[in-house]
């Protein structure tokens, strides 16, 4: 773009607008195009600037720059990842017994949608499954995985953690954790991990459906906390439940999802003096 602002104005200073057969009328037009020209170039330098500096800016990930320890500074949005009081994930311990409740699970089976988004493997959901959690219905969006788990109990990390993301009519988000332990080879996992496409795209296998109520341990106890997304905005009164029980995946299935995101979890975070419940069911 440059070079074509070079010849079009070199182009106009070879008119000599001094000759007196020109006339006025087209002299000005030869000004104006000059300064529209002008004008137009310094736009563009000024906006090929902003784009650099936009450039710049490092991403937020999971290492080098874009690291967990400095997405509050990549970006205003992102201040509570760094200021945020109830942040999550966080390690489970000292959990307080609760009333006993359940998790009312109500998953239906939906075309399988898989991303891969640059920073995990999501699968997206169709409208009409739903958890219920104290009477509160909330609609599953999606599910993703980390390596290793976010969130430990008493210390311990899984090998994966699963996040089941659920919204309710006031928009207030519930997330269901399970935890991921090597063992036998989950066959629903493994259809998932077949489909996975390259960084950055999304594949709809609209002939293989999927229920995420397959992904789930039969013993649904669970821990509660309020928290935040692990990711950025960080945003926080997101509701947690986090099964007590694993489920588990083949070294394989591990392994390759390792392969494509070796580590995606935030540190844990200050518990705060938050209450952790258990709720047995």
């Amino acid at each position: 773009m440059s070079k074509i602002c070079f010849w079009m104005l070199y182009f106009l200073e070879s008119i000599d607008i001094s000759i007196m057969n020109i006339s006025v009328s087209i002299k000005n037009l030869v000004f104006r195009n000059f300064l529209f020209i002008v004008t137009s170039c310094i736009g563009m330098a000024v906006f090929s600037t902003q784009v650099l500096a936009e450039d710049k800016t490092p991403h937020w990930s999971y290492g080098g720059a874009g690291n967990p320890t400095q997405w509050g500074q990549l970006n205003s949005e992102f201040s509570l990842c760094e200021l945020g009081r109830d942040q999550s994930p966080i390690n489970i311990n000292d959990a307080v017994k609760g009333s006993p409740a359940n998790i009312e699970f109500n998953y239906k089976p939906t075309p399988l949608s898989v991303v891969n988004n640059g920073n995990t493997i999501q699968v997206n959901y169709q409208p009409g499954s739903t958890i219920k959690i104290n009477g509160e219905e909330y609609e599953l969006l999606q599910f993703h995985f980390h390596t290793p788990s976010e969130h430990t109990i008493n210390g311990k990390a899984s090998a994966l953690e699963m996040h089941l993301v659920h919204r309710n009519a006031k928009k207030q988000l519930a997330v269901v954790g399970i935890m991921m332990e090597k063992g036998a080879a989950n066959q629903l996992i493994e259809q998932i991990w077949q489909h996975i496409p390259t960084v950055g795209k999304t594949n709809i296998v609209k002939s293989s459906m999927i229920n995420a109520a397959n992904l789930l341990p039969n013993n649904k106890t669970f821990f509660s906390y309020s928290g935040s997304l692990t990711t950025p905005p960080c945003s926080e009164s997101v509701k947690w439940n986090v099964l007590t029980k694993p489920i588990q995946v083949s070294e394989e299935q591990i392994e390759a999802f390792q392969s494509l995101y070796q580590v995606n979890a935030r540190p844990v975070q200050p518990v705060n003096g938050r209450r952790i419940e258990f709720h047995e069911q």
